[in-house]
């Protein structure tokens, strides 16, 4: 499958990239800056340059599925974070209807839809993750949304809590989010689907085929 990865200099962009390369499809690798380039070596991974506060309609070309993992973070300021966060990620969901995109699978945030509810200084960030996700959902795209919860940098053991509404606070490692992503990609199953994910106790295969 021809995948466009948005985000993917980032670590869970950086992850999947690698992931869905070994096992054979063909990524695109967008990142902003051309030294990024070089991290992405591998023969089944083109990377190329696009900015989402600007104009990349050309990397959607011969692309089949979209995979959302940009984000500014909680740690900037609001107009950053409104900038990627929503409008960027607006505009890459407007250009993959416009492309005819088979799935967009978008990498939210726990609390993106009760923003209110996580910390002040996170609040911004979730409440563009949030408005972000609105936006997809009433969209003409077979879309995904994965809510992880905290997220950290252990290896994983590929098991996971996953439901729509898990009412409850947790953390994931990145690896996880990687793989659930790998499982959800092309899986018609989870077309149109929002769901919340953190550490747990059920392989993630089986958690997404719960869903």
């Amino acid at each position: 499958m021809n995948v466009l990865i948005i985000g993917a200099n980032g670590n869970i962009g950086k992850l999947t990239s690698v992931m869905l390369a070994e096992q054979g499809h063909s990524v695109k690798a967008m990142v902003r800056k051309e030294e990024q380039q070089d991290h992405f070596q591998h023969e089944n991974i083109k990377a190329v340059l696009g900015d989402l506060e600007k104009d990349f309609e050309h990397v959607f070309e011969g692309i089949e599925t979209v995979i959302f993992t940009a984000g500014s973070g909680g740690h900037t300021g609001p107009e950053k974070t409104e900038a990627v966060d929503y409008e960027g990620a607006v505009k890459s969901i407007k250009l993959s209807e416009k492309h005819g995109i088979k799935q967009f699978i978008m990498v939210s945030s726990l609390a993106a839809d009760t923003p209110e509810e996580g910390p002040e200084s996170l609040q911004h960030y979730l409440k563009a993750k949030g408005s972000a996700d609105e936006i997809l959902m009433r969209s003409s795209l077979n879309y995904t949304i994965l809510r992880p919860g905290a997220l950290t940098d252990e290896d994983g053991m590929g098991l996971i809590n996953a439901k729509q509404k898990l009412n409850e606070h947790g953390s994931i490692p990145r690896a996880d989010v990687a793989r659930t992503i790998a499982i959800c990609l092309g899986n018609e199953h989870v077309y149109k689907k929002v769901f919340e994910l953190i550490e747990g106790e059920v392989p993630i295969q089986t958690a997404i085929e719960s869903l």
